[in-house]
């Protein structure tokens, strides 16, 4: 039930939309360019010139230029003007009206809102503003000044679907922030002016759309990260105080409230956690925050760099959003380099062995050159361990990483979580062994669905019911309870027991991983009376093949024995928006409980 105060926030966000709509401030503003807080865009130029990164950044600015745009997992082809409101899939337009109006979320009538608003975020604006200061070719400036005219009349102040998300206008205006740091000087007076009034406009939507009520997640810690921005490096705009004043306690109090004593990001997503973590990250690069505050940051890059395999792919549990905070282009699972990277220069502790190309995806462009230097002192060493909040059990042993998922659904409706409790996923140096599945769409009901149900991850599934009960694509109406009974880490063994109750069965897993290269996985089942259809689900990244009856080779990296299991074909997503065909082995049965199911993964190496 909405609270009197709630009410009242939203009667007075509303008003303000309607001031706004019918009056549109249009102002003359002024501001400096380059930005002062940034680092100063031409030494950030000639440190990056002959690096690969400036080459693969080059070579995606001459596709952009020619109308074809990465967009998640894809690339769309645009042609020489971009369509901003329509879905590149399904062709469906929106027009230009109150963005009250506007159904964003109807799949028929708006087509899907994630596939347009990425585009609107003008990211790849971004990535032209970086190609021009490395290379001065003026036809990445040209394009940059087209498409911002266009995208003005086709998406007037408050009108159609690219207002309708407060995040995205957030990521917009962030992305402009950085055009106007690495161009502005350089643009037109009569096109600096439209940029300076258009941005403004965009705080001021910010500033009354802040997603309190709404999503009091990485949606409005975005959106405050963008406020703040605004007020931090326009002082000269008329509420620029008032804006970093609100974006600072905004993302302070995310702080406290979002980010777990364990470290871990509380919607329980290892994807959301990257997102969130580069958010609070940049706001440290802007603004000076409290101990407490860095203590935070260092709890959530140490939680980060223990999840990631030894060669920095990120295991995804959750959904995979295939967003990015800042340069959202390459493997998404490699994101986490970047980001811990920049958290190790910036909190002069190393969590990670990165790399000079680590450094060039983010921390060049945030903290300058003179920042970015090789890990210097001990590095973070990994080892086995419980985060007791997320629920996540690390294994290490050497080059292997494994994770099981001992934790609950996220808060309120979990509308992050995957009914993935009990699951395992393993990698082995920079090979994957045992996969989670990503997410591959929001919309899309029927892959909404199979990519969050329990049978799209290494767990049990019990009479066709997934552990949680689904009520819509961010909504569970029913959670599992789960419990970690046990973790022990000796040395030569870790073992981990936890429980999963739902719908009156519960599944207990006993997982330990012996010697460094072996997983023994044991399975009881217990439950009501009567005959139960029992199916376990392992989910690999290299195809099986049979070797015997029970046991499987798994290329020539592992061996996999399980009794009963059948080759079948199932799904991963690597990014938002795409899917690929995997192997999966399924064992199933059918009879009466308590059973136990038992299965072993031995590692070549």
């Amino acid at each position: 039930m909405r609270t009197v105060r709630e009410l009242t926030f939203r009667f007075r966000q509303e008003a303000a939309n309607a001031l706004l709509y019918f009056s549109p401030p249009n102002l003359n503003l002024h501001a400096s360019a380059p930005l002062d807080a940034l680092p100063a865009p031409g030494g950030v130029g000639d440190a990056l010139r002959d690096t690969d990164y400036a080459r693969e950044l080059v070579r995606l600015a001459g596709e952009i230029v020619q109308g074809r745009i990465p967009v998640l997992g894809d690339v769309v082809d645009y042609g020489a003007t971009v369509a901003w409101r329509r879905d590149p899939q399904r062709g469906i337009e929106t027009p230009q009206k109150y963005f009250r109006t506007v159904l964003y979320l109807d799949l028929a009538t708006a087509g899907d809102h994630k596939l347009i608003w990425e585009v609107n975020r003008h990211q790849h604006l971004v990535l032209l503003a970086q190609a021009f200061v490395i290379t001065g070719r003026v036809e990445y400036f040209d394009t940059v000044v087209r498409q911002l005219e266009h995208w003005w009349a086709q998406n007037q102040f408050q009108c159609g679907i690219n207002w309708t998300s407060a995040l995205e206008v957030g990521f917009r205006a962030l992305s402009w922030i950085w055009i106007w740091h690495l161009l502005g000087e350089k643009m037109p007076t009569p096109f600096r002016q439209r940029f300076l009034a258009e941005l403004y406009r965009h705080g001021l939507h910010l500033e009354y759309n802040l997603s309190i009520y709404f999503s009091p997640n990485t949606h409005l810690l975005g959106e405050a990260v963008a406020l703040h921005a605004l007020g931090r490096l326009f002082p000269g705009f008329p509420r620029a105080e008032q804006w970093r004043t609100l974006g600072h306690e905004t993302i302070l109090n995310h702080m406290t409230t979002g980010v777990k004593s364990d470290g871990s990001y509380f919607e329980q997503s290892t994807y959301y956690h990257i997102y969130a973590l580069d958010m609070f990250a940049f706001h440290a690069v802007l603004e000076d925050v409290p101990d407490s505050y860095r203590d935070g940051l260092a709890r959530m890059a140490e939680f980060l760099a223990t999840i990631t395999s030894e060669s920095g792919e990120l295991p995804f549990l959750g959904d995979d959003d295939g967003g990015r905070f800042f340069s959202p282009y390459g493997p998404r699972a490699s994101f986490g380099r970047a980001t811990l990277a920049t958290l190790s220069l910036l909190l002069g502790k190393s969590f990670f062995t990165y790399s000079q190309g680590d450094m060039e995806e983010i921390a060049l462009w945030w903290l300058r050159p003179d920042r970015c230097k090789s890990p210097e002192g001990d590095v973070l060493k990994m080892h086995s361990r419980q985060f007791e909040h997320s629920g996540i059990v690390v294994m290490r042993r050497g080059s292997v990483c494994a994770l099981f998922d001992a934790g609950p659904f996220g808060p309120w409706s979990g509308g992050h979580s995957h009914s993935d409790t009990l699951s395992l996923v393993v990698s082995s140096g920079d090979q994957e062994v045992l996969i989670d599945p990503g997410t591959c769409s929001y919309m899309d009901t029927v892959w909404r669905g199979a990519f969050r149900g329990s049978s799209a991850h290494n767990t049990i599934r019990i009479d066709g019911l997934d552990q949680g009960t689904s009520a819509g694509p961010f909504r569970w109406a029913q959670k599992p309870e789960v419990s970690l009974l046990e973790f022990v880490s000796g040395a030569d063994r870790d073992r981990a027991v936890a429980v999963c109750r739902y719908q009156g069965f519960s599944q207990t897993r006993t997982v330990e991983f012996l010697n460094g290269n072996e997983f023994e996985i044991v399975d009881q089942v217990d439950g009501p009376a009567g005959e139960h259809e029992i199916e376990q689900f392992w989910h690999f990244a290299v195809s099986p093949t049979a070797r015997t009856a029970e046991t499987w080779g798994i290329g020539d990296i592992a061996e996999f024995t399980a009794e009963g299991g059948e080759l079948e074909e199932g799904w991963r997503s690597r990014c938002f928006g795409s899917k690929e065909a995997v192997s999966v082995i399924a064992v199933r049965t059918r009879t009466t409980l308590p059973i136990s199911l038992r299965a072993r993964l031995s590692l070549n190496f």
